[in-house]
């Protein structure tokens, strides 16, 4: 009876809409006839939002009272990157044994009873560059919420069993490292994006878990835990000057230390184009990512860029490469582009799928095709203005909520990009033009430096399709075999 209710209740509004919109004007025969306003959306202002703590720390704050909950984030750089390289996985570890390992005066059974009883939520997090503490509850409960948290940050226990129940689901995932093909996929494509030596790519080991010690996570969370590297973002339904004095009297009572954290190491190696191939026998489908090393912010032609990837790949069933190699050929379930533009490091250009064995080369040439369109004509004024209406009416859904749109301005400022971005976000769009969109996708997607990698069953794959003989791997570069490694220890297996 509640569900019908609720049906009829959402029905009402639904219609109740649908009067507003059509009441101002003559009811059209067809559905399509219908006329809207333009969506009016103003970006929200991020100076109204910004606070400082007395001690400097910058505050996003934002009244949400629609629901009774809070939630406060702390931002922080620091992470993966910051690892001793014998020491791999020392960042995950201590992510994870940092909330669940006890903190201040309770054990970690006590610290979980604690938090469970206030229907509360505390987690903390360490990735490849940045971190982050949040909390999650009842505004009724803020004052208590606030107190565990500060205890997670600055007094976590890393309980000794705690650390060796993680160690253990570490080593149990690492063994099913070569279990999925999308994983050897995902460290293949990196090593060679990025190279054997590259900070992402040193990889957690039997090892290198085996020695982590609780000392290295507590030395680990001392020199990423600086407030002068912190960014704090709240939201929900309290009063804005009553959160900043309990925001004073916990975060900002912290002293800033002077340490400046080592730069971001960025690749360094330059990978021969070819084709290369991970042999895995026992699947019938290989997954092929085709592609390069792409950009870091800024980038000019950023927007330029987007839509021309877009309308190539990224946008689903619409793109040129899922409608071709899917939806014309039958020859993947899934195919897309991206183009990477990082923060801290390039990102990647890549085109991807999956398809049976005998497929992969000609989907890989009609994929590669497409690429060269693009670079060589363009796309069409319609789908230019399609793909560009997709990105100015979706744009509000940045800041679909009070909390999503102070944690978005909190990261702006962890990685140095101006809020001015997101007010000339549309406008910078309404640029793009056919001619610039094709320029940019000419000037930075290069196909002589394609870099092809293939995970699946090499024989069937490099047989090619008996209907297609003239398309193969070997006419496209040079064939280079890439192991696959232990799952433990990620030496090459002979």
């Amino acid at each position: 009876m509640r569900r019908s209710t609720t049906f009829l209740l959402s029905l009402s509004l639904l219609l109740a809409c649908f009067v507003s919109v059509v009441s101002a004007q003559e009811i059209p025969p067809r559905p399509e006839g219908l006329s809207y306003p333009p969506l009016s959306f103003d970006v929200p202002s991020a100076e109204k939002l910004k606070e400082q703590l007395d001690n400097q720390t910058p505050v996003y704050i934002s009244e949400d009272r629609l629901l009774p909950l809070i939630s406060v984030r702390a931002y922080f750089k620091g992470g993966q990157y910051m690892e001793p390289a014998d020491k791999a996985g020392l960042a995950d570890l201590t992510g994870e044994v940092w909330r669940t390992g006890g903190a201040g005066d309770l054990d970690p059974n006590a610290l979980d009873e604690e938090i469970d009883f206030l229907a509360a939520s505390i987690s903390t997090s360490v990735g490849p560059v940045t971190g982050s503490i949040s909390l999650n509850l009842l505004a009724k409960d803020l004052d208590r919420g606030l107190e565990l948290m500060m205890d997670v940050l600055l007094r976590p226990q890393f309980d000794q069993s705690r650390l060796d129940k993680a160690k253990e689901d570490f080593l149990a995932s690492m063994k099913r490292r070569n279990d999925d093909t999308s994983d050897i996929e995902s460290r293949e494509w990196n090593r060679l994006i990025y190279g054997e030596d590259h900070w992402l790519n040193r990889l957690p080991t039997q090892g290198s878990i085996g020695g982590i010690t609780r000392e290295d996570l507590i030395a680990f969370h001392q020199r990423i835990t600086n407030p002068a590297n912190m960014i704090i973002a709240v939201a929900g339904d309290f009063d804005r000057a009553s959160m900043l004095a309990k925001l004073n009297a916990t975060f900002g009572k912290l002293e800033a230390r002077e340490e400046a954290l080592p730069a971001i190491p960025q690749p360094a190696t330059q990978p021969a184009p070819g084709i290369y191939i991970v042999n895995k026998e026992d699947v019938n489908q290989g997954r092929v990512s085709i592609g390069h090393i792409g950009l870091k912010q800024p980038v000019e032609e950023e927007f330029d860029l987007g839509i021309a990837n877009d309308i190539l790949g990224g946008s689903g069933f619409t793109s040129w490469v899922m409608s071709r190699v899917r939806s014309d050929e039958g020859l993947a379930y899934s195919a897309g582009t991206s183009f990477g533009i990082g923060n801290t490091i390039p990102g990647t250009f890549r085109a991807y799928f999956q398809t049976k064995s005998a497929s992969c080369a000609r989907a890989a040439q009609l994929t590669i095709d497409l690429i060269k369109k693009m670079r060589i004509e363009g796309p069409s004024e319609a789908e230019l203005a399609t793909s560009s209406a997709s990105f100015i009416q979706t744009f509000p859904n940045r800041f679909q909520s009070a909390l999503q749109t102070v944690g978005l301005y909190a990261m702006d400022d962890l990685f140095e990009r101006p809020h001015e971005y997101w007010v000339s976000y549309r406008d910078r769009v309404r640029q793009v033009t056919v001619q610039s969109s094709k320029d940019a996708a000419d000037k930075y997607i290069h196909p002589d430096d394609f870099i092809v990698l293939i995970v699946g069953n090499a024989e069937e794959i490099l047989k090619g399709d008996i209907e297609h003989p003239d398309i193969t791997f070997e006419k496209m570069g040079p064939i280079y075999r890439v192991p696959l490694r232990d799952p433990l220890t990620q030496e090459v297996m002979e």
